[in-house]
């Protein structure tokens, strides 16, 4: 599981102005559509060509849990691309996207001050640059550790140094131990 990379995809999701198809077969017939083929949906799902078929006509409708996280999964991966491209786009230039997380936050600083790391609740609002830095990023494909690194980076200088009135001589910011984390768009 990703934590980051879900949690923004399920930020961007919020923005659907129709559900996505509910029932197993809706939701293969939308897959064999957009795939253009029910090869590429079987391959896709990691299911037979014939499993496929016997889904897109009501045959079976009650797929096993595994099966059922993976075609909700492949279904909103490919849910109205350009609600979610406006989305991203709006976030990434004007919006910006709030984080809110609770986890253990601490930084590196020189010696004499307070930079002990303890469990944080925030809720930042965090700059459009913020934004697209991670959409960038994990359209690119970076790992959940990459995008984490984004993230501290953010949350020093939004939070942390507000925008670089204080806390000037703060290195690095640990973030840890993830509790809880959630974007909003």
């Amino acid at each position: 599981m990703s934590l980051f990379g879900d949690g923004l995809e399920a930020a961007v999701q919020k923005a659907f102005t129709r559900p996505a198809p509910k029932s197993a077969g809706a939701q293969m017939r939308y897959l064999v559509k957009q795939l253009k083929g029910t090869k590429a949906v079987a391959q896709t799902l990691r299911v037979s060509q014939r499993t496929v078929e016997r889904y897109v006509k009501n045959q079976i409708r009650k797929p096993r849990p595994d099966l059922a996280a993976r075609l909700e999964r492949e279904v909103k991966k490919r849910w109205q691309p350009q609600i979610r491209a406006k989305a991203r786009q709006k976030a990434a230039t004007t919006g910006g996207i709030v984080i809110d997380t609770r986890a253990r936050l601490g930084y590196t600083a020189p010696i004499g001050s307070t930079d002990q790391d303890r469990i944080r609740h925030l809720t930042v609002a965090l700059p459009p640059q913020y934004a697209a830095r991670l959409f960038d990023a994990q359209e690119a494909g970076a790992t959940d550790q990459q995008l984490q690194q984004i993230a501290a980076e953010a949350l020093k200088e939004v939070y942390f140094q507000d925008g670089g009135s204080r806390a000037g001589s703060l290195e690095e910011v640990r973030f840890t131990d993830i509790d809880h984390l959630e974007f909003e768009l």
